[in-house]
């Protein structure tokens, strides 16, 4: 059952558009991450559905209920911001608490509550301290509190764990994920960061200029990529000039080097010039399990990388990153070897634009 509906939103400022015909129907309890580059209209979408930012067409329905034009303390939303916002003069239970108390809750119900936020982010034994006492993880955790307290139907995050350190924002998002969980709250995440939306969400939005370019699962949108743009923005990618050279058998030259597609070419003509995409650990090097592709190629270069290894291969005229994971008995080929390289057909991506 959808709990919350957008219905053609745009938003224009000053004759510009922002965001134009996002279209989208999030299930209750349901993760949802919109991912884009910064300007792509993703938090002026959040601002809309938290009631800062009035859409100028389209409507906004949660729980059968038209919010498109209430004002914020109308809507039943909780929001977490980028920079904490927490009330530098309250203390950690007052910060939680604040939102119950406009609501003229009563003194037993403000401290049931808080109490369990408190358990609920593990900071019992800093109610009392003030922001200023806190690491900025912890902080954000007050603002989750802060925003979980009064039970919102929908919980927005304006990209929560951008101001935080790497290993932070690691621990942090799998606590708001496993969170949401246990609440089996509606979210809406806004990120720039890729690994973020695929790592915790149901359903991401890839947003670019303003439009939607493709909604689906983090596998989906990872290993499918419907646009250049999609494919280019989330995970890295290998691209090249190819020509179709037999449409109907899914046949292309890349450098003069012949491979296999999966990707419907019913539409191109013989000799039409294309882009494919491949991503990196997509290529192993031949064994006896061959795929579709088996290709001759050169040993470029080598990067450590950590858990990953990365080769660069070059593959009659055109270069082709390849990773592989890293182990300590990993056999690595010697700078200018020749070698060959597989890849499976539907990992050879002819996206448009």
């Amino acid at each position: 059952m959808t709990h919350l509906a957008l219905s053609k939103i745009s938003k224009d400022f000053g004759g510009t558009t922002v965001v134009q015909d996002f279209n989208l129907d999030v299930k209750k309890g349901e993760f949802v991450s919109f991912l884009g580059p910064s300007g792509c209209g993703k938090t002026t979408t959040l601002r809309m559905i938290a009631g800062f930012e009035m859409p100028t067409a389209g409507q906004i329905v949660m729980d059968d209920v038209d919010i498109t034009n209430q004002p914020p303390n109308q809507r039943n939303v909780g929001m977490i911001f980028q920079a904490y916002a927490l009330f530098p003069n309250m203390t950690v239970t007052q910060n939680i608490g604040f939102g119950l108390q406009i609501r003229r809750e009563s003194r037993a119900v403000i401290k049931q509550r808080t109490d369990e936020m408190l358990a609920l982010i593990n900071l019992e034994k800093h109610a009392d301290k003030y922001p200023y006492q806190l690491s900025g993880g912890q902080q954000q955790r007050v603002s989750l509190a802060r925003a979980l307290a009064v039970r919102p139907q929908v919980l927005l995050l304006d990209e929560p764990l951008s101001a935080l350190d790497a290993k932070i924002r690691v621990s942090l998002r799998s606590e708001i994920r496993a969170i949401q969980k246990t609440l089996g709250i509606t979210a809406i995440f806004v990120t720039h960061d890729q690994e973020e939306a695929l790592s915790i969400s149901d359903r991401i939005v890839v947003m670019n200029a303003g439009e939607m370019e493709q909604v689906g699962t983090p596998f989906e949108v990872y290993n499918f990529p419907q646009t250049r743009f999609v494919a280019n923005f989330v995970g890295s990618l290998n691209t090249a000039n190819a020509e179709v050279t037999d449409p109907a058998k899914g046949l292309l030259s890349v450098g003069g080097v012949q491979f296999i597609t999966a990707s419907d070419l019913a539409a191109r003509k013989k000799g039409e010039a294309v882009r494919v995409s491949i991503r990196p650990e997509r290529f192993s090097f031949l064994s006896e399990h061959k795929k579709d592709n088996a290709l001759d190629c050169v040993i470029e270069n080598i990067t450590f990388l950590g858990s990953v290894v990365r080769i660069q291969i070059k593959i009659g005229d055109s270069n082709f990153n390849m990773d592989t994971f890293n182990n300590p008995f990993l056999e690595l080929p010697k700078l200018g070897s020749k070698e060959k390289v597989t890849c499976s057909k539907e990992a050879v991506l002819v996206l448009d634009e």
